[in-house]
């Protein structure tokens, strides 16, 4: 059989965040200008939020990407992710989400919801492919640059 063509895709971890990896999701961050912008202080604050799932894609011993949601009663959102540029298109992304909406179906979530930047339409494929639909947008939501998001939502079938 033939070797397929394209890029490679590797096994990454998925885990819970870690005190210690704040460094390095900053650091994806200040690489990826279409993710939202938080501080180094606002991403170690995220796992103190109330039904927060924070998650990272780790290869070896490198952080790859990360994932911050919240739950709250049925319903859920996606904060933010990003995956270092060299590993996009690889499924750190694909596994960080998988991840995510594993565990809010443990928590029974009947609904997710994300803003994405309108202009981004590798993520909004990104996120239609994992069933994700557009139900909205959002004019002048983002910042630096200024932009419209588009909300998408998931729903979860008995």
């Amino acid at each position: 059989m033939a070797a397929k063509t394209g890029a490679v895709k590797s096994r990454v971890a998925i885990r819970p965040l870690a005190t210690s990896d704040v460094p390095a999701v900053t650091r994806i961050l200040k690489s990826s200008p279409e993710a939202a912008n938080w501080s180094e202080r606002s991403i170690a604050e995220a796992a103190a939020y109330a039904g927060a799932v924070v998650l990272v894609s780790e290869l070896g011993s490198e952080v790859t990407g990360f994932l911050i949601g919240r739950a709250t009663g049925d319903e859920a959102e996606i904060l933010n992710i990003a995956v270092a540029r060299e590993r996009r298109r690889r499924g750190d992304g694909g596994a960080l989400l998988e991840a995510v909406l594993a565990e809010f179906k443990v928590r029974r979530v009947k609904r997710i919801f994300l803003e994405v930047r309108d202009s981004n339409e590798s993520a909004i494929a990104f996120y239609s492919k994992h069933s994700f639909s557009k139900v909205g947008r959002r004019p002048g939501y983002y910042r630096e640059p200024e932009e419209a998001a588009l909300l998408m939502e998931k729903i979860f079938t008995a």
